[in-house]
């Protein structure tokens, strides 16, 4: 098959998947919700979401589990200080950079 076309049927069906899961919740709630138990769930699964994929990947990106504790631990306690996401990114690369960097050393 041709790469070209292949791709373009990859966009394609990733389009229509993101287009249907924002369409489904339209189809199946045609009137507003009023039970406060859907409503705080709904609310909180995009941060369930959002920190189940997250968290694998701090511990597992860099290949060393003690990297990315050290990482983690950094972006922890910057974020426990009110710090910008950007300053406790930041902090957190440049804390995982340091410690494969020693790790690199011994």
């Amino acid at each position: 098959m041709n790469k070209t076309l292949y791709m373009i049927g990859l966009v394609a069906v990733m389009a229509l998947v993101t287009y249907l899961i924002r369409l489904i919740p339209f189809i199946c709630f045609k009137k507003k919700i009023k039970s406060k138990f859907i409503k705080s769930l709904l609310f909180y699964i995009p941060y369930a979401v959002l920190t189940a994929m997250t968290i694998p990947s701090i511990f597992f990106v860099t290949g060393n589990l003690t990297s990315g504790i050290v990482g983690a631990v950094v972006a922890l306690g910057a974020s426990l200080t009110k710090r910008s996401l950007l300053v406790v990114a930041v902090l957190a690369v440049v804390a995982v950079l340091i410690c494969d960097g020693i790790l690199l050393l011994i």
